[in-house]
């Protein structure tokens, strides 16, 4: 048994279509399968938190290329690593080109990122640098206009059980002269437990793997591994209390304006440890759900949204149960919404025509000569800011599409616009 090497590693995949995760990206014919396929490479800038596959998609791509790999830490490397790097191509081993892996790119500081456009611009070098935090805030912005960034998002916790999966394979082999058995949830309660981080995953499976010895072998229970994770186990309906179901129950509970199922159901995506999912339903609602009859509360949840991405779990889970609650009771409007599922379904289903020659762009030369923009009326010109003329395309100018809704602050729109309309 090889007890030295990180469980992470031995089953690090070894090409694009073992990776999980990461479809929207690697997935067929998404842009970096693409260039990996496509064999020349571009300076990136992969994006994303810890343990989603950042530092094994360098590794394929430099495999893939038949380049030769540097990997260096910004936390501990120097300039005079990169020059190292840079002076390989002039090596037998970097003569097919060189790839600098930095990790964590966002602790160099500026004069040391500056160092690194001497070597991508005369291409001694191929960066893929890596970095835990928003690179259009910590990269220097040199080295972003010469780089494609590429976003890694948290793992599913689906995602993260099939590497599991595929770990406890190996984990058998390993202790093939005992009976190694891992009781049904244990792996699902490892995977939601993790928020995304395979390697995460994966150090807790080897904690329970040692754990679970017993006289007759290694059995890792569901009870074991919520104490390798530090959490009580979850127990889930298996017959239907699915993901969806509680996103679907999530926001069905807010829509019905119900704040306590609202946040039962918020507290089973927090123990879940969903917090994208939670995040981006949240924002989804706010528009959806409660719309115009409360305007400023897609404002409000953002914030929200943003501070909990900001804290982590289980911190988090404060800013979530503020947006819930403010979602769950604030008035209800879906005419957004329906508004705009109408415009769309006009757009697919039928021919709805030109756009009025007095509403082109008439910033050009010659655009004059083609009628365009000269009848247009500006309406800050005119009284109240208004002034009548036809914006929809001929074949449809009088489709109505928004409807106002009932409550108060759509109705005091509506108010106003009659008003104004009928002088």
């Amino acid at each position: 048994m090889d007890y030295n090497s990180p469980l992470a590693d031995r089953i690090r995949p070894s090409s694009l279509d073992e990776v999980v995760g990461q479809q929207h990206i690697l997935g067929k014919n998404k842009l970096l399968s693409r260039i990996v396929g496509a064999g020349e490479l571009p300076n990136m800038i992969f994006y994303g938190p810890s343990g989603t596959g950042k530092t094994t998609v360098a590794r394929i791509i430099a495999k893939s290329a038949g380049k030769k790999l540097y990997s260096l830490n910004a936390t501990t490397a120097s300039v005079s690593d990169i020059r190292r790097v840079a002076d390989s191509v002039n090596e037998i081993e970097g003569a097919d080109g060189v790839i600098l892996y930095l990790d964590e790119i966002q602790n160099f500081n500026k004069k040391q990122q500056q160092s690194l456009l001497e070597y991508i611009e005369n291409g001694s070098i191929t960066l893929i640098a890596s970095t835990t935090e928003n690179p259009y805030f910590y990269v220097y912005n040199a080295i972003l206009s010469r780089s494609t960034v590429f976003e890694f998002k948290p793992i599913d916790a689906e995602d993260v059980e099939k590497a599991l999966e595929r770990a406890v394979e190996i984990l058998k082999k390993d202790y093939e002269n005992l009976e190694f058995t891992v009781e049904k949830g244990a792996l699902h309660h490892i995977a939601n437990a993790c928020f995304g981080d395979v390697r995460r995953a994966l150090n807790m499976l080897e904690i329970c793997t040692v754990c679970a010895v017993h006289e007759k072998g290694i059995n890792i229970t569901e009870d074991i591994a919520a104490e390798a994770s530090n959490r009580p186990g979850m127990r889930y309906d298996r017959d239907g209390d699915s993901h969806y179901d509680i996103l679907s129950a999530f926001q069905k509970s807010i829509r019905g304006s119900d704040p306590d199922a609202a946040l039962h159901y918020l507290a089973r995506l927090v123990v879940a440890g969903d917090l994208i999912s939670i995040c981006r339903r949240l924002l989804v609602m706010a528009a959806e759900d409660i719309g115009l009859a409360y305007p400023n509360a897609i404002t409000i949840v953002k914030a929200c949204t943003d501070a909990a991405k900001e804290l982590g779990f289980p911190e988090a889970q404060i800013p979530l149960s503020q947006a819930v609650i403010l979602l769950a009771t604030a008035p209800k409007s879906n005419s957004a919404v329906n508004a705009i599922n109408a415009a769309v379904e006009d757009i697919e289903n039928s021919d709805t025509g030109d756009i009025p020659k007095h509403l082109k762009d008439s910033h050009y030369a010659g655009a004059g000569k083609l009628g365009n923009g000269i009848e247009y009326k500006y309406p800050h010109m005119y009284p109240d800011h208004y002034v009548y003329q036809q914006y929809l395309p001929d074949k449809i100018k009088s489709r109505v599409y928004y409807e106002y809704g009932e409550n108060k602050t759509e109705q005091a729109a509506r108010e106003y616009w009659e008003k104004i309309k009928k002088k």
